[in-house]
């Protein structure tokens, strides 16, 4: 299910890095993996457990997308 769109992308700025847009739960889990900040809480590894599950098919990729708003809203990060 890596094929799996959001039908509304997420655009986040990060410090060290191009704003990038997410437009799945694969997207996001590159971003939490790759480009996330240190500070790091319990809504960033809530919403790389939803990813995960929405990729092998356990949850919906909205639930992931939803997840993964919460956690960049827990890092402060921007939202486009």
């Amino acid at each position: 299910m890596a094929t799996e769109r959001w039908g509304n992308p997420v655009k986040v700025g990060f410090e060290n890095a191009d704003a990038r847009t997410v437009n799945g739960p694969f997207d996001a889990l590159k971003c939490l993996t790759d480009l996330w900040p240190a500070n790091r809480g319990l809504r960033y590894l809530k919403a790389r457990s939803v990813c995960r599950a929405a990729l092998d098919g356990r949850k919906t990729a909205e639930e992931a997308r939803a997840e993964f708003l919460a956690a960049a809203e827990e890092a402060k990060l921007k939202l486009h």
